[in-house]
């Protein structure tokens, strides 16, 4: 703020002004130049069909059909590079009037991926910690929960997936497909993540189990987020999903009346 102020006075805008009047100032108007957002325009080129498919099936419906009793959708993905920080000194915990304290140092523990799958429709998680991600591991995640009821003969289960290594393409589809016959892998459209309702609960579990980031060791990491798994199942109910086709249509509508200079039509 003091230099804003010094480039006010040189300028000869004011003869004097405090640096909470300009903050004043600045919090008042409708330009906020110092704010931000990040933005990624959709590539694609069958974005809104692929996003179309899952929101359907959020919806309960798959290519025009309502599902049955017997399908189920899932929303799947990892939770990559979750370090055990140990603190060089105790945390202190909160006081009347005093905030917990974490120490800033730590000395790094290791880091756990964590693999979660969420069933949409029926409040149902599976959660598990690996060393590594990949496609093994990830098959590992799809054995825990197709080999249990009700999925094992379940006549149509649905993973929603994004475009990850671990599942990616064509080969991805094949290798789970026949491997569990009654399983139906759905991939979301490339950068969108935030239509994979599992990263509902990943924001979730960064929220109350991993910040502050302070662990004894590293099997305590994968201790407390398969505690809080289970602790959350008990008292869950399906997310409030609201993004539908008829928002999706809109979206699709302004990306394109707004599409930068050169993006593919």
């Amino acid at each position: 703020m003091a230099d804003i102020r010094a480039e006010v006075l040189r300028r000869g805008l004011v003869a004097q002004i405090s640096e909470a009047t300009i903050w004043r100032w600045l919090s008042a108007d409708a330009i906020a130049p110092w704010r931000h957002r990040s933005w990624i325009f959709p590539r694609d080129p069958d974005f809104e069909v692929k996003a179309g498919r899952v929101l359907d099936l959020y919806a309960g419906r798959f290519e025009g059909q309502a599902l049955g009793r017997r399908e189920y959708v899932l929303s799947a993905d990892e939770k990559t590079s979750i370090q055990a920080r140990i603190r060089c000194h105790p945390t202190l915990p909160p006081a009347a009037g005093r905030a917990m304290r974490v120490e800033h140092e730590y000395d790094r523990g290791g880091a756990l991926q964590y693999l979660a799958a969420w069933d949409v429709h029926r409040a149902k998680l599976f959660g598990r910690c690996e060393s590594a991600t990949g496609i093994e591991p990830f098959g590992r995640l799809v054995a825990q929960v197709m080999n249990q009821p009700p999925y094992a003969t379940a006549k149509r289960v649905f993973w929603v997936v994004d475009n990850g290594s671990s599942h990616r393409g064509q080969a991805s589809v094949e290798r789970l497909e026949t491997a569990w016959p009654n399983l139906r892998l759905i991939h979301l459209p490339v950068h969108a993540s935030w239509l994979n309702q599992i990263e509902i609960y990943f924001s979730i579990i960064q929220r109350k189990v991993l910040s502050p980031n302070d662990f004894a060791d590293h099997d305590a990491v994968g201790q407390r987020l398969l505690a809080f798994g289970a602790r959350y199942e008990q008292l869950a109910t399906p997310f409030e999903w609201k993004f539908t086709r008829a928002d999706l249509r809109r979206l699709m509508v302004r990306l394109e009346r707004s599409a930068p200079v050169g993006a593919a039509a």
